[in-house]
């Protein structure tokens, strides 16, 4: 073969997703962050990113951080801005869900392509180093007292996070509807805004405040899971007698519009980064489950989730 036939027919290969990524042309990848810095979504993006350019996934990774109203300014970006787009990648999970079921955005999540949920992680609630409150009894004591007087911070609304606030209520016999809860646009708001004590109770994914309370700014009074976390002696909730479990999970999704051949591509980079022993760090510092679902199964539970959350939601009066 002669050595321009032999070029085109890697060009055709490459074009398909057919060759190793190590032989495919540059990748610049783009990973929109529909969260302000300093949260989950944001160092889920930026381990990813760092995994994919370690494990030769991708030459290199840029990030757009869009906070806001639970992932849909950033998903209203992404959705308009990256209609085609091979190398685009987008952060997303159970938050976004639970935002577009409160929030009924003018775009939807199915404008866009599902690629891979990777991790899951439960929440954590905690209380200010000076809180007058020792345990999560004494929160649900006044919780009862004065629904109103508690305020729960944490992500936008409809994160998991609130949705847990409003399921506690429900469970202890408040009406979920009168809870106070204050929502951030990204984690380091939130964090910002327990260590100051100016809400009551903050709730997120572990790891976000796994530091603050290793330092004593904050006091962990329960976890949102069904058993203790691995390495963490922190109550679940039904340990306290509450029935709520509750876990956010977290993925990627790729651009409106793009082609098959595309989306397998971009499956491929993440399933490569996942595998990568960077990303088996980030696992581990960030106290995440890998939780890794691609394909049409992946498609199947998201939609299942929709279907669950509002129900959860519906229940608990915040739909």
């Amino acid at each position: 073969m002669r050595r321009d036939e032999f070029l085109k027919s890697l060009a055709a290969l490459a074009a398909v997703g057919a060759l190793p990524l190590s032989a495919q042309a540059a990748t610049n990848l783009k990973m929109m962050i529909p969260a302000n810095p300093g949260g989950g979504w944001d160092t889920t993006g930026r381990a990813l990113g760092k995994a994919m350019v370690d494990a030769k996934a991708a030459d290199t990774v840029s990030y757009d951080n869009k906070g806001g109203a639970a992932g849909a300014l950033g998903l209203a970006q992404f959705v308009n801005g990256s209609k085609g787009d091979g190398n685009a990648l987008m952060v997303m999970g159970a938050v976004m869900l639970g935002g577009i079921i409160t929030g009924k955005p003018p775009v939807n999540l199915s404008q866009a392509t599902p690629i891979a949920r990777i991790t899951s992680e439960y929440n954590v609630f905690v209380l200010p180093a000076n809180s007058p409150f020792k345990t999560m009894a004494d929160v649900v004591a006044q919780l009862k007292k004065d629904p109103g007087s508690v305020k729960w911070g944490g992500g936008s609304r409809g994160s998991t996070e609130h949705i847990a606030a409003a399921m506690i209520a429900q469970k202890v016999g408040v009406d979920p509807s009168k809870i106070n809860y204050v929502a951030f646009r990204g984690g380091g708001e939130a964090t910002a805004a327990i260590l100051g004590g100016n809400v009551t109770i903050g709730g997120s994914g572990y790891s976000e405040f796994a530091p603050y309370i290793a330092d004593g700014k904050m006091k962990a009074v329960a976890v949102t899971s069904a058993q203790r976390l691995p390495g963490v002696n922190v109550p679940t909730l039904k340990e306290l007698g509450i029935d709520v479990e509750i876990g956010n999970w977290r993925g990627v999704y790729g651009a409106p519009g793009i082609s098959e051949e595309q989306r397998k591509a971009l499956t491929e980079r993440v399933l490569t980064a996942v595998k990568s022993a960077s990303w088996a760090e980030a696992l581990k510092k960030n106290d995440w489950t890998a939780a890794v679902l691609t394909g049409p199964a992946f498609d199947k539970f998201v939609d299942d989730e929709f279907a669950s959350l509002r129900a959860i939601m519906t229940r608990s009066g915040m739909v």
